[in-house]
């Protein structure tokens, strides 16, 4: 079992084994005694009241006596820790039908590659296209305007992360996220998503990892349908009898829902037969564009541009009034995406490559809304959400293109747009906009609030020519489907509600996460068909 050595500090000029020399003197022990040691994480330090420098922690394995060499590190400094095997359970009652799994973004994926290797042979159903399909079809809406509401950056092969940065940071603080991380790391990913602190893949290298799992699944035994998609539920006394799709029935009685945020009309459809649904808080506003070189210079100052330094990433917040404005899904060196998935509404998204080497930097710039700002029935967050992605389409005469305003007329409170050094690069192009008359006003109000209080954080954050366009509304699934202890509905028997579509997860690892415990709860219960 290694040793865990924290708070290693090396410079920006240091070389990364220097932090495995200094974690092995900090631990008092020879080189001769050590087996193997490594960087298991690295982080950035950026914050102004010091040089920015690295962080570390170093895993060292020696040839015994681990516990009491961790024990002599002052400060806790030193953990002496192992990474346990994922335990999978095994239940003993008989499975009638395979498990069905709606929905093959995270928690699909890593809910159908337990239970397929494990014997269990899920089917996957998963409404949008293949990869190779979906990007064909994203990019011809970038391109040209034509939506497919079937396949787009919401639905189809990976799920709305497959477009986006690729972020893999989480505050779950399940052990079940080293897991996802060396699977990932296994199929494709980059190998220092293992050590850095804040990891990402990258929208470019994602999709191939996406693919490799589904190959695995089906190599398995699995299966996975696209262009499928669940339009009912047949049930019987209280249980789940079968799925109805769009090309027929299929029998089950286990099916795990890990629909995503935006499967609107399985909300509505879950509503329909009486679902326990709750309305629950989400977030809206905007995408705030700036050019990198200046985030750069905002964190690291002087040192901008050092080769070791990594394109510089924020996250900022602040609260009035019990409300809070936040930044959200920062994309370095990205582009802001059109995202809508359904005709007449235009939504905002950010994306950025492994490289994270573009021009511009983009976040959303978003305020929280919660049940008393928009309606107490399960399904008034979808309407709200419509609402404001309506009014953007409008605003901007429609075509998809998205209304936009440079800062200095928002903060001045002005309609307008002025293009400065900050080229927009929303691929359906942007329509000078007053977001005042499309976002509420309690909106649009902490947003001023937020931008000039993340300017005194991050100097250049509220720069006349930074760019605002909207709508920001695909933050979180505006639904909680509600569910007991078993990861069952509490409505109907055999269905799981999952992850971020059903109000669990947000973001890729806590959704991967929320799938493999659904999957669990299954296996827990039922023996495979294998």
């Amino acid at each position: 079992m290694p040793i865990l050595i924290h708070a290693i500090r090396t410079s920006l000029e240091e070389a990364p084994s220097a932090a495995i020399a200094k974690a092995v003197k900090l631990l008092g022990v020879s080189e001769r005694e050590v087996v193997s040691a490594c960087i298991s994480k690295t982080s950035l330090d950026a914050r102004k009241r010091e040089k920015p420098h690295f962080v570390h922690t170093v895993s060292i394995s020696l040839e015994g006596g681990e516990a009491s060499a961790a024990a002599r590190v002052p400060g806790n400094r030193a953990v002496w820790t192992e990474d346990k095997p994922l335990e999978v359970p095994r239940g003993t009652r008989p499975l009638d039908h395979r498990p069905v799994v709606v929905g093959f973004g995270p928690a699909g994926m890593f809910a159908g590659l337990l239970l397929a290797r494990n014997g269990y042979r899920p089917l996957i159903l998963e409404r949008g296209a293949a990869m190779e399909e979906r990007v064909e079809a994203v990019e011809r809406f970038w391109r040209e305007g034509i939506l497919n509401e079937r396949t787009n950056v919401q639905f189809g092969e990976g799920g709305a992360g497959t477009f986006s940065d690729g972020k893999l940071t989480t505050r779950i603080g399940d052990p079940k996220c080293g897991w996802v991380l060396r699977e990932l790391a296994a199929f494709g990913a980059p190998q220092e998503i293992l050590q850095k602190a804040k990891p990402h893949i990258g929208t470019d290298r994602l999709r191939q990892v996406v693919r490799n799992i589904r190959k695995e699944i089906i190599a398995l035994g699995g299966e996975v349908r696209f262009g499928t998609c669940l339009t009912d539920l047949r049930i019987s006394s209280g249980r789940l009898a079968a799925a109805v799709t769009s090309d027929g029935e299929i029998p089950t009685e286990q099916l795990i829902l890990a629909a995503g945020h935006s499967a609107r009309d399985t909300f509505e459809m879950l509503h329909r037969h009486g679902f326990a649904l709750a309305p629950k808080p989400f977030s809206v506003g905007v995408r705030v564009e700036h050019l990198q070189s200046q985030i750069d210079r905002g964190l690291y100052g002087d040192l901008a541009g050092h080769p070791v330094l990594p394109p510089g990433e924020y996250q900022l917040s602040k609260r009035v009034d019990g409300r809070g404005v936040y930044t959200f899904c920062m994309c370095p060196g990205g582009m802001v995406v059109p995202s809508a998935s359904e005709q007449g509404r235009v939504v905002t998204n950010g994306m950025s490559c492994y490289a994270r080497d573009g021009k511009n930097a983009n976040s959303a710039l978003v305020v929280g809304v919660a049940p008393e700002d928009y309606g107490t029935h399960p399904l008034d967050g979808v309407a709200f959400q419509r609402r404001l992605e309506e009014a953007a389409y409008l605003a901007a005469e429609g075509d998809y293109r998205a209304p936009a305003q440079d800062v200095g007329h928002f903060l001045q409170g002005k309609p307008g747009l002025t293009v400065g050094r900050v080229e927009p690069t929303y691929a359906r192009g942007i329509s000078p906009c007053d977001f005042t008359q499309i976002l509420p006003d309690f909106v649009t109000g902490l947003l001023r609030e937020g931008l000039v209080d993340f300017d005194r954080k991050l100097r250049g954050f509220a720069a006349e020519d930074a760019l605002l366009t909207g709508v920001e509304t695909r933050t979180s699934s505006p639904v909680r489907i509600l569910r007991g202890e078993d990861y069952q509905s509490l409505t109907v028997k055999g269905v799981y509600p999952c992850a971020e579509g059903a109000g669990y997860a947000g973001g890729i690892m806590s959704a991967a996460v929320d799938g493999l415990r659904t999957a669990l709860a299954i296996m827990a219960v039922y023996q495979p068909l294998d």
